[in-house]
Order: C-alpha cells, then structure tokens, then sequence
C-alpha cells in the first residue's frame, strides 16, 4: 500500500529508530508498503520507515530505475537493522529526499560503503555498494538515525537548491 510521506518539520524525522526483533508479517507488510511508497514516489530510490511513520530500522533501496546509474545497480535491497561497517573514498553528488520535496542539496558521502543487515527472515548479510547507490544506502540509513541530508550539507547558505520541476 502507498503510505503518505512525512515531510519536514515533523519530529519523527529527527528521531533514531527501533531496532527489529520480529520478523514475521508485520514487518513483511512494512517492507511492501515501503516498496510501493518508493515505487509511486517521482525518481525515489529509497525510503525508510520513519518517512512513513513506522519508528524500525528498515529501509528499501532500489537504483535499478535512475536514469544514469541504473545499470550499475545491484538490485532491490530491503534492509532491516542495517548498518554501514566501512567506508572508502568521498564523492560529492545533488540529493533530494521525498521528506524535503522542494529541495536539493550537495553532500559528501563515501563513494563506496559495506552495509551490514538482516533480512526479511533475519539473515544477516553484507554489501558492497559504490558511487550513486552507496549515497542511497547511506541516506536511508541516516534516516533510521534521525539524519536528514540537510544535516550534511557544508553550507546551507551555497549547497542547497530550489527543486527542479520532478521527472521520472
């Protein structure tokens, strides 16, 4: 089900999560609706529970869709207690976020991360994700810390820019 988006200043946005201890149904139809949420949103390629209400450390990525770095992608990954265990390199890159709809931002992120996490049957598993969808990985897990990527921004004054019209 698509589920409404929390958008800023609403204080479960800067808020840390809960970590996941079931993972039965419930948490099979929070990953679903969170997919649905991504999928109707205009170029999203992640959203985390708290976006939708839902204090979990849980999160969906997909870059599979983005028009430039699509064919780099790894795929649907539905992330539950995630965590990043390692970093590499720095890149610069524009961020938007379904929370903040009419702003964009530079931020710097690490080009490569290694994410730790379990999934939907509380397998433990890692990933090796670089450039676009490690910034992905990295954003959604900000989330489920109570980190907006205006929280990253070096300079909120140069860094930060009205959104151009959306297009998928």
């Amino acid at each position: 089900m698509i589920r409404d988006i929390l958008l800023v200043p609403d204080a479960r946005l800067k808020t840390s999560c809960a970590v996941v201890c079931d993972f039965g149904d419930s948490l099979r139809a929070l990953i679903q609706d969170l997919e649905d949420t991504m999928r109707a949103g205009v170029g999203s390629v992640g959203v985390a529970a708290p976006q939708i209400g839902e204090m979990w450390r849980v999160a969906v990525v997909d870059t599979s869709e983005h028009r430039k770095f699509g064919p780099q992608s790894q795929g649907f990954f539905a992330l539950v207690n995630p965590q990043i265990i390692s970093r590499e390199g720095e890149r610069e890159g524009r961020e938007g976020c379904m929370s903040l709809p009419d702003f964009t931002a530079n931020v710097r992120r690490a080009f490569a991360v290694t994410v730790r996490f379990q999934d939907v049957e509380g397998q433990w598993r890692e990933i090796r994700c670089e450039d676009f969808e490690a910034v992905a990985m990295q954003h959604e897990i900000d989330h489920l810390d109570g980190i907006l990527f205006l929280d990253r921004v070096a300079n909120l004054q140069t860094d930060v820019f009205p959104r151009k019209a959306n297009r998928k």
